[in-house]
C-alpha cells in the first residue's frame, strides 16, 4: 500500500526522467557507471528508455504474460543530445498514457504476479530514480529525492523482494528466521512511513512500518537509506548510521541484488 496518489507518480516519473535526461544529455556516453560496472552511461540511459517502453507495452496490451521486448519498436536511443532527451521523455510519457488509457486498476502481468496497472507507474518511477542516481554519482554530482519519494522507494523495494514470485528466484534468504532489522529515516515529517521493521520468517521475511529494536538498526535521511539498501552507497556512507550487528545488514545487502 502506498500513500502516493496516481497523479503524483505520473509527475514523479516525468520529473525523474527529465533529471536523468539532463544528466546524460551532453555527457560522455562511454563513461563507466561504478554502481553498474558493466554499463556505460549510454547503455544505462538506453536501459531506462527500453524499460519504459516495455512496461508501457505490457499495459497497452493488457498482457497477463511477459511481453517480448525484442518485438517492440523504438528501442534504440538516438546518438544526438537532443534526441536522447526527447527519446527518454517520450518513453516515460508513454507509460503514463498507457495507464491512463487502460485504467490504473486494470490487471496486468508484473514481476510480482498479476497486479493493477498502477504497479508500473510506481515501479518505473523508482527504476528511473535509482538509475538517475547511478548517472549522477558517476558524474560526481549530488543526488537527492524528496523524503516521501525516497521512503516509498524503500517500501516498494521491500514489497518486491518479499513477493513470492521473486523470493523463489533469490536463493538464500536475506535475513535469517527470527532476526529483525530496523530502518529509521530522520525526516520527522515521514512519521511511520519513515520506519521499517523487517523480520525473518521460516519462508523468507515480512516487513511493516513499525518502530522497534532489531539486531541491527540503520538510521539516516530517506535518500541515503534508499541508496544503501539499493547497494548504491556503502553502509559506511557519511550520514548513515548502523547500530548493532552490522553483519545482519551485510547479509541482507549480499542477498538482495536484483
Amino acid at each position: 500500500m502506498t500513500s502516493i496518489e496516481p497523479e503524483e507518480y505520473y509527475a514523479a516519473l516525468a520529473e525523474q526522467t527529465a533529471h536523468l535526461a539532463v544528466a546524460v544529455r551532453d555527457a560522455d556516453q562511454r563513461l563507466t557507471i561504478p554502481t553498474c560496472p558493466d554499463w556505460t552511461l549510454g547503455r544505462l540511459a538506453q536501459h531506462v528508455g527500453r524499460a519504459h517502453r516495455w512496461a508501457a507495452a505490457v499495459v497497452e496490451q493488457q498482457s497477463l504474460t511477459p511481453v517480448d521486448s525484442k518485438k517492440l519498436d523504438d528501442m534504440r536511443i538516438p546518438e544526438d543530445a537532443k534526441g536522447r532527451v526527447d527519446w527518454l521523455q517520450a518513453g516515460a510519457a508513454r507509460v503514463v498514457a498507457a495507464i491512463r488509457e487502460t485504467g490504473p486498476e486494470t490487471t496486468v502481468w508484473t514481476w510480482a504476479g498479476v497486479q493493477p496497472a498502477m504497479f508500473w507507474a510506481r515501479r518505473m518511477t523508482h527504476e528511473t530514480a535509482i538509475h538517475r542516481a547511478d548517472a549522477e554519482l558517476a558524474l560526481g554530482r549530488a543526488f537527492m529525492l524528496s523524503p516521501q519519494l525516497a521512503a516509498d522507494g524503500i517500501s516498494e523495494w521491500f514489497t518486491l523482494l518479499a513477493s513470492a514470485h521473486l523470493a523463489e528466484r533469490s536463493g538464500a534468504p536475506p535475513i535469517t528466521d527470527g532476526t529483525r532489522m530496523h530502518l529509521h529515516a530522520t525526516e520527522d515529517e515521514l512519521g511511520k512511513a519513515g520506519e521499517w521493521l523487517v523480520h525473518g520468517t521460516p519462508s523468507g521475511f515480512e516487513w511493516e512500518h513499525e518502530h522497534a529494536k532489531g539486531e541491527v538498526g540503520v538510521r539516516g535521511p530517506a535518500s541515503g537509506l534508499l541508496l544503501v539498501m539499493m547497494r548504491r552507497l556503502p553502509r559506511t556512507h557519511p550520514g548513515v548510521e548502523v547500530l548493532g550487528n552490522g553483519a545482519v545488514l551485510d547479509r541482507w545487502l549480499e542477498h538482495t541484488s536484483f
